[in-house]
């Protein structure tokens, strides 16, 4: 395999402290980084970096893993630009929500649902994510949430089955029934396609009984437990979360003391989605708590036509450091190695010898210009599995 050394990096953030200044980012000065196949074959000092067959010189720019992307929803159909119009302009809106994104995905072909989702990688890998995970539950039919994960798994591997998303249209006289469907039949059609089984946990959505049968049922299929949790009030979605060993409790906005407690004495990861709360006006996850407490805290876009239409990492960044009480160190470190924890990967969202090739070239001298300057496309230039894809 041929090499390739990218090289005069002015600060390469590695996220291992050993390799680097000793800090959780593992930043290392004047630096280089040589690619073979897929895989990052050295790091360190551009000084000592070994000879490789082609270079490519960074010219003093600042370098970083790729963005790990750990919850999305981008299997969909339609458009919720009303619904977005009235709540930024305080007036009331009664269509459908996620029901009517569920009726334009059943109302959508295979090639127009693919189409739809290949349009959003490629927007987000231009802002620097190379690892994004995907969920199903703009179906809520047997066929249409498999049909939504065959294509998310021909694009990702990080493919999540979220039957439970809401109670189907067509069972709202009978949630019950929905559940049986959802742990039964369309369980057993989704599950070849699927690593992770999710549940949203939440009043309006499905209780902590109903998530206990759902994800209990997906983990005896072989499938990984992660929640939508706590979003929208107080509840029991992360405390079972961390009861049942999800891989990540997602959300996280509404949390007692003995929640946080938990989420920082397991293994579970509070993913916070910022985008979410920017586009509803809710109120901000408080990052800060959760860090004190010791939990592990992962950033997410929760890119979804209705609650958080953003593909963009850096934004999600921006707003972690300006409300959710994050430095910009810790918020680049959860989009990309807490991203990672979160889909429980430990050759992604890091840059260190045998990880895979994925980083962002940003056309600024530190990561800290992601907070520094929202809003500006600072991602020049991405690697993906080794190649150079923008």
């Amino acid at each position: 395999m041929t090499t390739t050394a990218i090289t005069n990096i002015g600060s390469l953030v590695t996220n291992d402290p050993a390799l680097g200044d000793g800090t959780p980012l593992g930043l290392i000065e004047d630096a280089t980084v040589v690619i073979e196949g897929d895989r990052v074959a050295w790091v360190g000092p551009t000084a000592q970096a070994p000879a490789a067959d082609t270079t490519y010189d960074a010219h003093g720019r600042a370098a970083i893993p790729g963005f790990v992307d750990s919850h999305s929803h981008l299997v969909f159909a339609g458009d919720r630009t009303a619904e977005f119009n009235a709540r930024m302009s305080g007036r009331s809106y009664s269509a459908g929500g996620i029901r009517t994104t569920v009726a334009a995905t059943r109302a959508a072909t295979d090639a127009e649902l693919e189409a739809n989702l290949v349009r959003h990688l490629h927007e987000a890998r231009r802002q620097g994510t190379t690892t994004f995970e995907t969920k199903s539950g703009y179906g809520l039919t047997v066929e249409d949430e498999a049909r939504a994960l065959r294509i998310a798994a021909a694009h990702t591997e990080e493919v999540t089955y979220l039957g439970a998303h809401i109670v189907s249209p067509d069972y709202a006289e009978d949630p019950a029934a929905y559940v049986d469907l959802v742990t039964g039949e369309m369980l057993t059609a989704c599950a070849p396609y699927a690593r992770w089984v999710d549940v949203f946990c939440e009043k309006g959505a499905f209780d902590g009984d109903q998530a206990r049968a759902i994800l209990t049922a997906g983990a005896a299929a072989g499938l990984i437990p992660r929640v939508h949790a706590n979003q929208l009030s107080y509840g029991p979605g992360v405390q079972l979360a961390v009861e049942l060993g999800a891989a990540s409790a997602d959300h996280c906005t509404h949390l007692t003391d003995a929640d946080v407690d938990a989420l920082a004495n397991s293994e579970t990861v509070a993913t916070l989605l910022p985008g979410a709360e920017f586009s509803t006006r809710a109120q901000w996850p408080d990052a800060r708590r959760l860090l004190a407490a010791g939990a592990t805290v992962a950033l997410s876009t929760d890119c979804n036509p209705g609650s958080s239409y953003t593909s963009s990492m850096p934004f999600c960044i921006a707003l972690a450091v300006r409300d959710m009480g994050m430095t910009p160190d810790e918020a680049l470190w959860s989009a990309t190695a807490g991203g990672a924890r979160a889909l429980r990967r430990t050759d992604i969202g890091v840059l260190t010898p045998g990880a895979r090739a994925d980083l962002a070239l940003l056309d600024a001298p530190s990561h800290v210009h992601l907070a520094y300057r929202p809003g500006v496309p600072l991602v020049s230039a991405v690697w993906q599995h080794g190649r150079q894809v923008h």
